[in-house]
């Protein structure tokens, strides 16, 4: 009888069907080592999101007892929120893997930021910010943490995004990818923009990072901080370098944020929820996309292609 037991617990060991996170977690751990195996000299953006954390989770797992073979590039645009950069360096340093940080000469000799320069701040910083380390770097294919469900543009780009020369996407010329197979041969001078994270859905990042434990930034959880209330939009007073109009008085609000970027050009949601399970369940309850609270997504239609066109992650 014991034997009996045993073999049937191994046996619905071995067929158990996989969860849906299963699932995406193996999809993407195979594409992190497909890129490995063929291209030259890989790279994996790191913007300190939570998308990134899950991505650098994955890659962890995905090489593991080994460090992953390949470092972080953060692309700095000095403007992110201070919490963001207290995580990077502990996540690199816990990860075993090299951090390189750029910052794009021109934009701080020009002092461009997102107050006097409004789109040109992104376009400076991040776009050419990104190509130039790209450029500096040699490498040819680059990790990012872009899902299909937060925004039209990135809904129709492949896993495997090839970029020309100067880093320019053209949505028309893009490969097919049958059954989950990737071709990343590419001409000289060509790189590639690789999603892993593409079929995951803002609610299976929750799930995952609270199935797993994967530290993330602070400002995710609801709690009080100090805001403005401008455009529609919820910004939060990070440093002294924000600039207030005039009569303007932050306004202490209860708040989280869904999505990272520049502080000054991010939206908070006003929001209770302080834990994983209560955003796990708000997430189960919106109904509004959670790049909403992007400033650089409205500035005109189809913007966001337009970027991507450009060279931008």
């Amino acid at each position: 009888m014991a034997t009996r037991a045993v073999a049937q617990t191994f046996d619905t060991a071995v067929h158990a069907p996989l969860t849906h996170l299963q699932r995406l977690e193996a999809e993407s751990i195979q594409i992190l080592r497909e890129v490995v195996a063929e291209a030259e000299r890989p790279v994996m953006l790191y913007s300190v999101g939570k998308d990134s954390a899950v991505m650098l989770h994955l890659a962890k797992k995905a090489f593991y007892p080994a460090p992953p073979p390949f470092p972080l590039l953060h692309v700095d645009t000095t403007w992110k929120f201070r919490a963001m950069y207290a995580l990077r360096d502990k996540a690199a340093r816990d990860a075993g893997m090299e951090l390189l940080v750029h910052q794009n000469p021109e934009a701080a000799a020009r002092g461009i930021n997102p107050f006097d320069h409004g789109g040109l701040h992104t376009d400076m910083w991040k776009t050419e910010g990104l190509k130039q380390a790209l450029d500096q770097y040699g490498f040819d294919a680059a990790f990012g943490g872009a899902r299909r469900d937060e925004e039209k543009s990135r809904a129709k780009e492949r896993v495997f995004s090839f970029r020309s020369a100067s880093h320019r996407w053209d949505p028309k010329a893009q490969r097919p990818e049958l059954w989950n197979l990737y071709n990343a041969k590419k001409a000289k001078g060509e790189s590639i923009r690789v999603f892993p994270l593409s079929n995951w859905t803002e609610l299976d990042i929750w799930q995952y990072i609270d199935l797993e434990g994967i530290e993330i930034v602070p400002l995710y959880f609801a709690a009080p901080r100090p805001t403005v209330e401008r455009d529609g939009m919820l910004l939060m007073v990070d440093d002294e370098r924000f600039q207030l109009a005039p009569g303007e008085v932050p306004v202490e609000r209860s708040i989280r944020f869904r999505t990272l970027g520049c502080y000054p050009l991010t939206g908070a949601v006003e929001s209770e929820a302080a834990t994983l399970p209560a955003i796990i369940q708000e997430m189960l309850l919106t109904t509004t996309s959670e790049r909403q609270g992007r400033a650089i997504d409205h500035d005109q239609a189809a913007s966001m292609e337009k970027k991507k066109q450009e060279g931008y992650f």
